[in-house]
């Protein structure tokens, strides 16, 4: 009796932690890859612009890829792609088409050409040699969000992407019906989003920030109001238009990503009334009451629009008294005290600031709190439970919830990046796991930037570099004169001569020291160098720089009379 082939589900990103999500199904010659995510760098990650998951695994199996997927066209699921490209061959790409034409511009930016970007709808069914793929709309705060539902021979897979339930949504309502018609059709494994199952409850409806933000507008009648918001937010951008147009203002945009979806939007016929909006020179000819700034800047970004605009440093826009500003959005967390600086500076300059409170619904979470995992999972009925996007304490909860409803907890997964759970037959069991490391975006460069160039450039930025410039005769086995000293980051030379004397010492000490080796070369001498400087040095002030020795050979040369 042959064995049965296995259905793989391979994890590549978006396990304990926010972003990077992508998600394989491989069975036999077939691979379908699910969204392809970027996160971005934590503080510590110096110069980092991206961080990706590995591809290694999807380049090994390159022959196997049929599509890759995309559920929406946040950066988390979609970022990666320009990356991807560079380096897997994908034959198809297939989106829903607020990510399409996201994706496409992305593409351009990098000068990337790839002919089969393709668009699906709700309807679209994708059939592969062994895999079927089916699509259900979902609320997220961007259009186009979809659940999606793999079928394979040994069971069915959904995946619910980033998703809410929101009953009195700006746009489409969640198709809940075809999600219970996949449920009654029997899911093997749901793969939910986790990242507000630690919120109890049900997420407040998109209706209701529409509410406040109008509230402001009809208060604020002869106020210039700036709103700051997520440029991802396309919901969000098409209420506060539709407000601008019962209030008769202009509409002037700050900010790249914010004019890119914006326009997009407006192409696709998600965002309506094209005429409000003006260009940047045309601000200050207006009243305050006749427009609205809408700008990035919601996370205190220094560059973005909003921080400018702050600081004063903005070319177009200077803040007035009796500006409005309104924070139509949430703090991420780390982003606490940037947010709180921006804030500051607004006060400061005699400003009126809303935020979101208690009190006042100015930002909802695109993402489902625990009554609404619940519902998806009531809706689903899937025999096994993986909670995906989130940080191990989100997952867990997840997985908690999944037991509350009826779930064996034998059957909930709590996995990391690399996993990889084998279904058979409608039966999973974890299988064993790949590397999945991080890889770093760096400009231009991508996976070059190790352990170590990060390890130097958090030394560089807490203690600084030392460099020690050497001249010596290597025929003659002599230090010609005492090496010169420059430091970035460590001590001002100025103010510690004596310290820098005592550092020219040890490295002139250390140099003789190894010349009187007659097969000691070039990289031996920097090596001692280094290791006499860093103990002393260290004991000297406390601290560790980088030591960069550098070591002329000038040959002397005698003239005769």
């Amino acid at each position: 009796m042959n064995k049965p082939i296995e259905t793989k589900i391979v994890v590549l990103g978006g396990l304990g932690e926010i972003g990077k999500n992508m998600y394989c199904v491989m069975h036999g010659d077939d691979i379908v890859i699910i969204d392809a995510g970027v996160s971005f760098p934590e503080g510590e990650l110096l110069g980092i612009d991206y961080v990706l998951p590995d591809y290694t695994f999807l380049k090994e199996n390159e022959k196997k890829i049929k599509a890759l997927i995309i559920t929406h066209g946040h950066e988390d699921h979609i970022g990666g792609i320009p990356f991807l490209l560079q380096t897997v061959n994908v034959p198809a790409i297939y989106a829903p088409n607020q990510a399409k034409e996201l994706i496409a511009l992305k593409l351009e930016d990098r000068n990337i050409r790839y002919d089969n970007l393709n668009v699906y709808t709700e309807d679209t069914i994708l059939t592969f040699d062994q895999i079927t793929v089916e699509f259900f709309r979902t609320t997220h705060s961007i259009p186009d969000s979809h659940g999606v539902c793999v079928t394979t021979p040994n069971g069915t897979l959904v995946t619910t992407g980033d998703f809410k339930f929101d009953l009195t949504p700006i746009g489409p309502v969640a198709n809940l019906h075809k999600m219970a018609e996949i449920g009654k059709r029997g899911v093997t494994i749901l793969l939910s989003d986790s990242t507000n199952a630690l919120n109890e409850g049900m997420s407040t409806s998109e209706s209701k920030v529409d509410t406040a933000l109008n509230d402001i507008f009809d208060i604020y009648t002869n106020e210039r109001i700036i709103i700051a918001t997520f440029a991802s937010n396309i919901y969000r951008l098409k209420h506060i238009v539709e407000t601008c147009y019962k209030h008769n203002r202009k509409i002037c945009v700050f900010g790249r990503s914010m004019d890119n979806n914006i326009n997009i939007s407006i192409s696709g016929g998600y965002i309506d009334h094209k005429e409000l909006f003006i260009q940047p020179e045309e601000v200050n000819q207006l009243k305050p009451n006749e427009v609205t700034i809408l700008c990035t800047g919601s996370q205190g970004e220094p560059l973005a629009a909003l921080s400018r605009i702050a600081a004063g440093t903005h070319k177009q826009i200077k803040l007035r008294p009796d500006d409005i500003v309104v924070f139509s959005s949430s703090t991420i967390p780390g982003n606490a005290l940037s947010v709180s600086k921006t804030i500051n500076k607004l006060y400061l300059k005699g400003v009126k600031v809303f935020t979101s409170t208690l009190m006042t619904d100015l930002h909802t979470s695109g993402h489902a709190n625990e009554e609404e995992l619940k519902l998806m999972i009531r809706l689903l009925m899937p025999k096994y439970l993986m909670p995906f996007h989130g940080e191990y304490r989100m997952l867990k909860h997840h997985a908690d919830i999944g037991v509350e409803c009826g779930m064996p907890k034998e059957n909930t997964f709590i996995l990391q990046n690399g996993d990889i759970l084998s279904m058979v037959n409608g039966e999973i069991k974890k299988d064993g796991m790949i590397p999945a490391p991080d890889v770093y975006v760096d400009g231009n460069r991508i996976g070059e930037i190790g352990g170590a160039v990060l390890r130097d450039r958090k030394i560089m930025a807490s203690d600084g570099i030392l460099v020690v410039i050497a001249n010596i005769d290597m025929h003659k086995r002599e230090l010609l004169i005492k090496p010169n000293i420059t430091t970035r980051g460590f001590i001002l030379i100025n103010e510690n001569e004596e310290l820098i004397h005592k550092i020219e010492g040890i490295a002139a000490a250390s140099i003789r020291e190894k010349l009187k080796d007659p097969n000691a070369n070039f990289l031996d001498i920097k090596n001692q160098v280094t290791a006499d400087l860093i103990p002393c040095i260290q004991k000297m002030t406390g601290r560790k720089p980088i030591i960069l020795p550098v070591i002329l050979d000038i040959k002397r040369t005698t003239t005769k009379a």
